[in-house]
């Protein structure tokens, strides 16, 4: 299959790319009017066209498909057919692809191509977006997964639904995306904010990735995305150092910031066999200090937003929050990992929103009706790691803490001088022990048996 910047595969060529079965399905007809519902002269003679050049009666065809073994819904645009556009008929497949996933409680796979609304059609062809908005949205009412793959270009309105509708955000390398298409831009704009890579950089998809791992990627996400039963918690992860219970408050926060001491990415490296990511708060942002995704632990799916030890940006918690409602939508468990010396206090933090951003990952959080599990795997620096902490099922490593505020501020507040922020620290109870017999965690965790 070869990427966005070549030749454009059809829809057939496309679906068979990835799909090692397809059954196409077709909607029930309706009478069309010769020119379209405007009476556009000559539209239905380029239809005709499009159709003898493409062998497809419309931009969009859709049916049942196997995908990396695993079923599904999927539909395909045909850009050679006017340019992908929607009207009326693309409108009645794609609001009948939505009802068929629906209907056969199945995942639904878009393989994206357009160039948006069709202009022969006027405002009959802009009202398709509300019923594909609508289709889409009764389906995540339904718990079932979206997948979109953005394929070159994604622009106009079947990005601005299809494309960005969809749960889980895939784009071909060099794929052109953006509401607006390379004929309706100001001039001078910057070309890079309107391609695969430039949007993953903005936070507006997930991942790009490539021709050749397409097929096994969609198959991996369809496996994360399918729950069989209720949601079990995640399993509390072991402790990856070895690091004894400390003494003080402040030998707590010392093992806590050490250099050495295991992060995120080891965590998780260890504790799935498998992991997707999911990039991007959808607003512009992205926090390389906030891994967040879906993981396949002993075959079973668990979400999971993961602090990485520095101070989370309000794209961080964003995302966090749209990860654990996703979970929260497919019957997934949750597993967070609480690694910060708090949020982000800058100007820029404020600017883009961070007291509403952590709000918005307490909400998500305690509105959750799967189960959340939180391991603190070194700092917890107040609100913006409590942020992220399951009421209820909260765990400890031996080399964390967890406190109102970090010593060196408490002091600061309580207008005491350097040579008091020891034994502030003892003052906060943010040992590991502490929190336990606090209440706040529920155990100290510690590494793995050699047996185990």
């Amino acid at each position: 299959m070869p990427d966005a910047r070549c030749a454009r595969l059809s829809a057939r060529e496309a679906a068979g790319a990835v799909a090692e079965s397809f059954t196409e399905h077709r909607p029930a007809a309706r009478p069309f009017p010769p020119d379209g519902p405007l009476g556009w002269s000559g539209y239905g003679e380029s239809r005709e066209r499009a159709s003898a050049r493409t062998g497809e009666e419309e931009s969009v065809l859709y049916g049942t498909a196997v995908v990396g073994g695993r079923e599904c819904v999927l539909v395909s645009f045909e850009f050679g057919f006017l340019g992908g556009s929607l009207g009326r008929s693309a409108g009645d497949r794609l609001e009948a692809a939505y009802a068929l996933a629906g209907e056969r409680r199945l995942p639904l796979v878009s393989l994206v191509a357009t160039g948006g609304s069709r202009m022969q059609e006027g405002m009959i062809a802009l009202i398709q977006l509300q019923r594909v908005a609508r289709a889409s949205s009764l389906l995540r009412s339904q718990g079932l997964p979206q997948i979109a793959v953005l394929r070159d270009p994604t622009t106009g309105g079947g990005w601005a639904t299809v494309g960005a509708g969809a749960d889980v955000v895939l784009a071909l390398p060099g794929a052109q995306i953006g509401f607006a298409g390379s004929r309706v831009r100001p001039t001078g704009a910057d070309p890079y904010a309107y391609t695969a890579e430039g949007q993953l950089a903005a936070g507006q998809i997930d991942a790009v990735v490539t021709p050749d791992e397409l097929t096994g990627t969609l198959g991996r996400w369809l496996a994360a995305l399918t729950v069989t039963g209720p949601a079990q918690a995640a399993q509390v992860p072991d402790a990856l150092s070895a690091a004894e219970l400390p003494e003080t408050g402040w030998d707590a926060v010392e093992q806590a910031r050490a250099a050495e001491r295991p992060r995120a990415g080891a965590y998780l490296d260890a504790y799935f066999a498998h992991r997707l990511p999911l990039s991007g708060d959808r607003c512009g942002g992205r926090d390389p200090g906030m891994l967040c995704g879906v993981g396949l632990r002993d075959g079973q799916p668990v979400a999971y937003a993961a602090q990485c030890g520095t101070a989370t940006r309000p794209a961080g918690y964003r995302t966090a929050a749209r990860v654990i409602r996703l979970a929260d939508r497919l019957g997934l468990p949750v597993l967070t990992l609480i690694d910060t010396p708090g949020a982000a206090n800058d100007a820029e933090a404020e600017r883009t929103g961070a007291g509403a951003a952590i709000a918005d990952a307490f909400a998500a959080v305690a509105a959750a009706r799967v189960p959340v599990t939180t391991l603190v795997i070194g700092e917890g620096g107040s609100g913006g790691a409590l942020a992220l902490a399951s009421p209820d099922n909260t765990h400890v490593t031996a080399d964390s803490y967890f406190s109102v505020i970090a010593p060196e501020l408490a002091a600061a507040i309580l207008k005491r001088g350097p040579d008091a922020v020891r034994s502030t620290a003892g003052q906060l109870r943010l040992r590991p022990q502490d929190l336990v017999e606090l209440g706040v965690a529920r155990s100290v965790v510690g590494p793995a048996s050699p047996e185990g």
